[in-house]
């Protein structure tokens, strides 16, 4: 594992915090504490003899506050065992929530429009598609399949310290036809619905939008009528692509193999996907999308994920 992917790996940074800080919080619980209140209990001790002589001699000492003094500054943590507890239930929160239950993600690019902005920073179930554990992303608990027409964060095959949000489009077994911008699965046409034009803001253009339904659930895509179906040249030498996919000039058919999804982003003629470097593994996937809940140049963005 090179530098790159273990700096990009956020929840490995967290977990070797949380084993730092943690192995400290216990070393002061079970040890260092204990070593502390022994010296606190001798040192008080010898105060009290002291002072015990002192009154015998008839010499009047303030007890009360000296002694307390005393006990507070011996048992004192040293400064790198106080922060360490303090941050340690801090990190473990944190680490537990978004490896098992919710993480953010920051959408970066415009593959997904209109859906999801650039910006939109929105809530990934970490739990629906089954249980994993956190760092090597190893499924021990199987809950849930992704369905067509899901949103979803995975791990791009090709660098895996990279996270990238596509909608499924295909699920193992499923046969995918991809011709003239439309969508044909297991040999059903996919239903469109025309809709206004999309102001594309970062082109100042406008591109044709569809209301799509994939399986029943209804979303909408863009095409660039100034584009191909899709960039023959761009097409990788993937794994399983002469064994299940066929390319056209007008368009491509690709099996999904056994363990994989077939996904595509709904900005469809601005989307690096599938159709370019393959199939996902579901040992890739990190979780469904299902709630924006901030972009800082648009509050009415907040909202679930269609």
């Amino acid at each position: 594992m090179n530098l790159q992917v273990i700096l990009g790996n956020f929840a490995l940074i967290l977990f070797v915090l949380m084993v730092l800080t943690g192995v400290v919080w216990f070393f002061d619980v079970f040890y260092l504490a204990k070593q502390r209140r022994a010296a606190a209990d001798r040192a008080l001790a010898e105060y009290d003899s002291r002072a015990a002589k002192a009154s015998a001699d008839g010499i009047k000492l303030d007890n009360h506050g000296r002694r307390a003094q005393i006990e507070a500054d011996i048992l004192r943590q040293p400064t790198w065992v106080e922060y360490s507890g303090s941050f340690f239930p801090v990190i473990a929160l944190v680490f537990f929530l978004r490896s098992f239950l919710y993480e953010p993600f920051k959408i970066p690019s415009s593959s997904m429009v209109p859906t999801l902005l650039v910006g939109d920073l929105i809530l990934v179930n970490k739990f629906t598609y089954g249980i994993r554990l956190p760092v090597i992303n190893q499924k021990i608990i199987q809950i849930n399949d992704p369905q067509r027409g899901d949103v979803m964060v995975f791990k791009y095959p090709k660098d895996m310290s990279q996270d990238y949000i596509k909608r499924v489009i295909g699920v193992p077994g499923d046969k995918i036809t991809y011709e003239n911008k439309r969508l044909t699965v297991n040999g059903v046409a996919v239903k469109y619905t025309p809709m206004d034009d999309y102001l594309n803001d970062e082109r100042l253009v406008y591109n044709k939008q569809f209301q799509e339904n994939l399986s029943g659930v209804s979303h909408r895509i863009l095409n660039d009528d100034s584009k191909p179906t899709y960039g023959r040249d761009a097409v990788e030498a993937f794994p399983g692509r002469d064994e299940n996919c066929t390319y056209r000039y007008e368009g491509f058919t690709c099996t999904v193999p056994a363990g994989n999804y077939f996904m595509m982003g709904d900005n469809r003629d601005n989307s690096a996907d599938s159709r370019y470097w393959g199939f996902v593994p579901d040992k890739n996937i990190v979780g469904k999308a299902f709630f924006v809940w901030m972009n800082f140049s648009s509050l009415r963005r907040i909202g679930g994920i269609q």
